[in-house]
């Protein structure tokens, strides 16, 4: 039986991930700081050196995950220290202690390595990344460590039992089961049933009917890491050179005025507390987000994994038990 370490298992993503690898017949074992449910759960402080080699050496895994992540745009603009810390310095330390063990490591990243500019979408992993924001910078530096670090112990003999030991996964906003405001996409059901609450003369709650938006389910990215990494355990794909950098999101273009307008469709409800607008260009909050990052899936279809995905409007329907009659 494989092994699978998952870090930020107690997050949106990462207990997707746990889950789609235990279904997949693997032992799953997740990491967590605060939130840890032993031994499905343990703690690991991402952080710290000694304690990524303790529990790789403890876990022995075949494969990690590295999910864990700060990933709200507003927070790594308001601590970009702290953001980099842990999307870029504790990804290299990760990346290094893994391929020197020869475990492959999947580094989890973001569309938002690219501008978003209108009019440049789809972007292909081959495409030239320019972050528009402190998130999105850390991410891609953490890309661009990961892979460093990887390459440096590529003639380690360890290192070498893998043709490639550290893959980047780049994906966009994601949803799934989950308590709302760990999602950008099911945090906007909290602002539709607030809606409802307002009186006629209270002020209308305002969503963005600008940004493009590729909402995608945590399910189908877990199932997708699963299939990376059994493809790149394989010995036979030692010679097939294999790219380090994969993209994969859903094809549901939707700004979130329009994620609000199938909330209220699932669910029945007006839409009259809500008022759509276009930002401006230049955010006040100083957090600037992008138009359409669109993420070209071919290089996985290249590779034979299966790049579809739940319907937007069917999985919720199927979350929220709405279904019309």
């Amino acid at each position: 039986m494989h092994t699978a370490l998952i870090t930020g298992a107690s997050g949106l993503l990462g207990r997707q991930v746990a889950k789609a690898f235990h279904i997949a017949g693997w032992k799953a074992v997740g990491t967590g700081l605060t939130r840890t449910h032993p031994p499905s759960i343990v703690k690991l402080d991402i952080l710290n050196k000694d304690d990524i080699e303790r529990l790789l050496d403890e876990v022995k895994p075949d494969v990690v995950i590295h999910c864990a992540a700060n990933r709200s745009p507003d927070s790594c603009t308001s601590e970009p220290d702290a953001a980099r810390a842990l999307n870029v310095t504790a990804s290299s330390v990760l990346a290094s202690s893994t391929s020197s063990r020869g475990i492959f490591l999947l580094y989890i990243s973001t569309d938002y390595v690219f501008s978003g500019r209108p009019g440049e979408a789809p972007y292909k992993t081959t495409s030239i990344p320019d972050p528009p924001n402190v998130y999105g910078q850390t991410k891609l530096d953490g890309e661009r460590a990961v892979l460093d670090a990887a390459s440096k112990i590529a003639g380690n003999a360890k290192a070498k039992r893998l043709p490639v030991s550290t893959v980047v996964l780049r994906v966009p906003v994601l949803y799934g089961s989950c308590d709302p405001p760990e999602s950008a996409v099911n945090v906007l059901m909290n602002q539709v049933w607030a809606a409802q609450e307002l009186k006629p003369s209270d002020p209308k709650i305002k969503i963005d009917n600008y940004a493009q938006r590729y909402p995608t389910n945590t399910e189908d990215v877990g199932r997708v890491c699963v299939d990376i990494c059994q493809l790149y355990l394989q010995p036979s794909s030692a010679d097939k050179g294999l790219p380090l950098i994969l993209q994969f999101s859903s094809e549901d273009k939707m700004t979130k005025w329009q994620i609000c307008q199938t909330f209220g469709e699932i669910l029945g409800l007006p839409l009259d507390g809500l008022e759509p607008y276009v930002p401006n260009q230049e955010p006040q909050d100083g957090v600037k987000r992008p138009y359409d990052c669109h993420l070209d899936t071919s290089a996985l279809k290249q590779l034979g994994i299966d790049v579809s995905t739940v319907g937007f409007t069917t999985w919720w329907r199927r979350e929220l038990r709405a279904f019309r009659h």
